[in-house]
């Protein structure tokens, strides 16, 4: 082998081994596939297990549809260690924290200019072949928030780092949207797209819960909020969309499932002392009597000896005002011997409700509310039919279909769009 060739190839493996605290950069699939081609590269004695390293690399990268530099930028970004860690909580560091993450950013940079080209040069001076290998450079041009691509010495960037780190979060809480599940949080990949401005109707109730958000954000106390009412009125919706109205400010919605309840204090546990904001979302929210899910809500709604955790609210939505079930035989009755204070506890029941410090209620809509909402999806859809015949459409589609609501409004909607795009003409 070029000894030339052979000194880069080593020089590049100590270089990884060396990494402080960004190890982990390296351990998925592209990072291990570029660690592998090197050391089989190194080696040099087995042509085969080079070119079978080198394509198991190219695969990685096209899987991942990025190329090294894109894949490498990323993993800095989302890498969550000692560094990325500490710097969101305080701008005061041990100096030998800030030493490693500059030592690391500059062999990172080094791994960064080793590009794919290069790799199957190398592989073709070590294997004798005629011609180099097919290289995957899918360059995607993205705009990053650091100038990774135009700056000279990575380590001048720890600063903006620290920064990007503290906005947008690391590890699993890059992601914006996540969900409790089997006791783990799991980052959603692709949350709903669903904008305010798509939401028509209840503009008082959309009101009082982006003052409330923005008090979360602002770091004051804000207080956890039950949305109740009529099913498809778009309360889940709502609180949906505030992820991407206030998606550049450090907000992170976290969706529990009522099974998953008990689990409540833990989950706020864990979120404490987190530099994020984060919303709760409970959807559907109802109980059955000595439901344990019921005991740990009460405890985060009310608090207990542990301090109340200023970044985390509760958002639930429910159908029903009172959110424990309530049979007629809970009704106390002169025979009744089990308890002798059955009243007060049928009152704690019916007054769970109240123990949100807002509830916003969603009347079901009625029909200059419904007419509204189509007119406002239709124009944002680029239906051009006129006003009668697109309002008497939409109340023939509400008759025959779910009632008048916003859900039954976009249902109507998306088909109607649907069918003038694949017929050019509708019979909703």
């Amino acid at each position: 082998m070029d000894t030339h060739v052979s000194n880069s190839i080593q020089t590049l493996r100590c270089q990884a081994a060396s990494l402080l605290l960004y190890q982990s950069v390296l351990l998925n699939e592209v990072g291990q596939a570029f660690l592998h081609l090197l050391q089989t590269l190194s080696n040099g004695v087995n042509k085969i297990n080079c070119l079978q390293a080198y394509g198991n690399y190219f695969k990685a990268l096209a899987a991942s549809n990025q190329s090294w530099q894109d894949y490498l930028i990323e993993q800095i970004l989302r890498d969550d260690n000692p560094f990325s860690q500490q710097v969101q909580q305080t701008e005061t560091l041990p100096p030998a924290l800030l030493a490693a993450a500059k030592q690391d950013l500059q062999v990172l940079q080094s791994l960064y200019q080793c590009s794919s080209d290069t790799l199957s040069q190398w592989v073709q001076v070590v294997t004798g072949l005629q011609t180099p290998l097919a290289v995957w450079d899918n360059q995607r041009q993205e705009t990053y928030e650091i100038p990774f691509h135009q700056t000279a010495n990575w380590e001048t960037l720890v600063s903006d780092l620290g920064v990007y780190y503290s906005r947008f979060g690391t590890g699993l809480f890059a992601n914006r949207a996540l969900r409790w599940q089997a006791g783990e949080f799991v980052g959603i990949s692709h949350p709903d797209s669903i904008q305010l401005a798509q939401l028509v109707g209840y503009e008082l109730q959309k009101e009082t819960l982006l003052k409330n958000t923005e008090f979360l954000l602002s770091g004051y106390s804000a207080l956890h909020v039950l949305l109740y009412g009529s099913r498809g009125s778009g309360k889940s919706s709502l609180v949906k969309a505030l992820l991407n109205h206030y998606q550049n400010r450090n907000l992170r919605l976290i969706e529990v499932a009522k099974s998953d309840l008990k689990d409540l204090p833990e989950i706020v546990e864990k979120l404490r002392n987190l530099p994020q904001k984060f919303i709760i979302f409970v959807d559907d929210l109802s109980f059955e009597e000595d439901d344990d899910a019921f005991k740990a809500l009460k405890v985060v709604l009310e608090g207990n000896l542990t301090a109340r955790s200023q970044n985390v609210v509760v958002y639930a939505t429910s159908n029903r005002r009172h959110l424990i079930r309530e049979f007629f035989d809970d009704r106390p009755r002169a025979r009744d011997r089990e308890e002798v204070h059955v009243w007060d506890t049928m009152q704690e029941k019916l007054s769970f409700s109240d123990r949100f410090g807002l509830t916003l209620t969603f009347e079901p809509a009625d029909q200059k509310t419904y007419l509204s909402i189509i007119r406002h999806l239709a124009a944002q859809a680029g239906i051009s039919l006129c006003q009668e015949d697109l309002e008497y459409r939409a109340l023939q589609w509400a008759t025959r279909h779910n009632g008048r609501s916003g859900r039954t409004a976009r249902q109507f909607i998306d088909f109607l769009k649907a069918e003038l795009a694949v017929f050019g003409s509708s019979q909703a």
